[in-house]
């Protein structure tokens, strides 16, 4: 091991002001695998098992799996799976280096070696955060059964491609050795999370057994359907790309390199519906708030942190801010954000005691951050994805509510406007979605305003068969249109919030 790269040989030669895991790394015994080992997994609940383990309970060691790339693997392993968390907020820097994630394996390598952990009678909990697009939903939020990686792993049981294929083959291999399956524990933002996955996964396993020919209790998807635990979890933690230069600060801090730190803020939080049949880690002693249920807490952070975020992003692409500090600062986004927040909260469980007036306060001071530089292009990605949880539910419940959304139908005009500007007034590849394809052939057509706003949210299949869905339409097209003459300032104006220039 080379010893001017970070690994557990070079760990005593960091300086003291650098904290390094607490326990001998030797004596972890792999208990989570993991689905997905970006830098939100390794900012957030990758650091969580770093405190248990430091605790003592050492039998929860993460194996972490990449279901696409290989870079994460490349960068970690040698490192001996180290990395640096890098705890930034303005004026100050906490340097922590985590060694809960021990082996890292590519599911596209090698399938075979994924399943053998999630085999292993060790494992006992599989979490995931492989972002809401890799769940594979169609229009209707059913599973997309004609997605080709579906198809193939519906043909190919041992040698899958998604996290339903593995999760399924996985399971049937464990019931078949008598081994009590994994509790699966989502960590994305999707609506009812664990529930969701349920639901999707039991589609897939029903067309698995469908294909072999098995019925009823001879196939695994009603042993997913009833003796599989899938909590929910609300997770919450800023974390931005990391840089170049961030690499270059980490390294003369620590004085050794590191391929791949992780840069996040102070603020985090996990909420965890508390139904682990085998087990877990004593989460709650780190901070892990443990309940019933989870949905209170997961509206609340989908519709005022994740809501205002992507309102952030599109309107600060549009007004030229590059991260969400600046765009934040600017006094339009920032009023507008407040109204935003007002449009929201009384869309929020009643009597579910969430104390919204001290969470947005608490957001407010999140995204003023100077330290984080989280770039507004990064959070743009897969807005069809995010915004119908994000926005559209609010918007729906105030149309129900007889209330007016005209805030929250301004985020998804904004979003439309983004995605029509790449290539135009911001870079043709700023950010990404899934239906990028599809929506720049609908761009090219010209259409009217409300024609082409109704035909992105067929493609997208925002709001289907709502009775709100031509109101939003028409709020949606009239922001489109100020958008397109006058930009944000416009749209902004139209509402009543007027910028410095203005």
């Amino acid at each position: 091991m080379n010893s001017s790269n970070l690994s557990d040989a070079s760990l005593q030669s960091l300086p003291e002001r650098v904290t390094i895991p607490g326990y001998d790394r030797s004596r972890v015994v792999p208990g989570i695998v993991h689905l997905g080992v970006g830098a939100f997994h390794r900012a957030h609940q990758a650091a969580y098992v770093d405190d248990c383990l430091a605790a003592g309970e050492t039998g929860w060691g993460i194996t972490g799996v990449s279901l696409r790339s290989a870079d994460t693997r490349d960068a970690l392993t040698p490192q001996d799976g180290l990395y640096t968390l890098a705890i930034r907020s303005s004026g100050t820097e906490k340097l922590q280096v985590i060694g809960s994630i021990g082996a890292m394996l590519v599911a596209p390598e090698d399938p075979g070696a994924v399943l053998a952990v999630l085999t292993d009678p060790r494992t006992r909990i599989v979490t995931l955060t492989i972002t809401e697009k890799a769940y594979l939903r169609a229009a209707g939020s059913g599973l997309d059964t004609a997605h080709p990686d579906i198809v193939h792993d519906l043909a190919n049981r041992e040698m899958p491609r998604t996290a339903h294929g593995f999760l399924a083959e996985a399971l049937a291999r464990r019931r078949a050795a008598g081994t009590p399956p994994f509790t699966v524990l989502c960590c994305d933002n999707l609506p009812a999370n664990g529930a969701t996955l349920h639901r999707l996964l039991t589609e897939f396993a029903e067309l698995r057994d469908a294909r072999l020919g098995v019925k009823g209790d001879a196939g695994i998807a009603d042993h997913i359907a009833h003796q599989v635990a899938f909590p929910s979890s609300m997770v919450d933690r800023i974390v931005p790309a990391t840089t170049d230069a961030d690499r270059a600060r980490i390294a003369e801090e620590l004085g050794v390199e590191d391929a791949w730190p992780v840069m996040t803020e102070p603020f985090c939080q996990w909420v965890v519906e508390d139904n682990f049949p085998g087990g877990r880690p004593a989460w709650e002693d780190f901070g892990v708030t443990m309940v019933s249920d989870v949905g209170p807490f997961e509206d609340m952070k989908l519709r005022l942190l994740n809501g205002s975020h992507s309102a952030i992003a599109y309107l600060g692409l549009l007004s030229g801010h590059a991260t969400v500090d600046r765009a934040f600062a600017d006094p339009a986004i920032r009023a507008f954000v407040d109204a935003l927040w007002a449009e929201a909260i009384p869309t929020l469980p009643k009597n579910a005691g969430l104390d919204t007036a001290s969470y947005t306060a608490e957001l407010a001071e999140r995204f003023s951050n100077t330290a984080l530089a989280h770039r507004t292009a990064q959070i743009a990605n897969d807005g069809s994805q995010k915004l119908p949880q994000r926005i559209l539910a609010s918007a729906l419940e105030c149309i129900e509510a007889g209330a007016v959304p005209e805030h929250l139908t301004l985020v998804i005009a904004a979003w439309i406007a983004a995605c029509d500007a790449r290539g135009k007034t911001l870079p043709e590849s700023h950010f990404t979605d899934p239906l990028d394809v599809p929506l720049a052939a609908l761009f090219g057509r010209s259409l009217p305003t409300e024609e082409m706003v109704t035909a992105v949210f067929d493609l997208a299949g925002f709001t289907k068969d709502h009775t709100g869905r031509q109101t939003l339409v028409e709020f949606v097209a009239t922001h489109l249109v100020h958008l397109k003459q006058g930009g944000p300032a416009l749209a902004l104006a139209a509402l009543g919030i007027r910028s410095e220039q203005s």
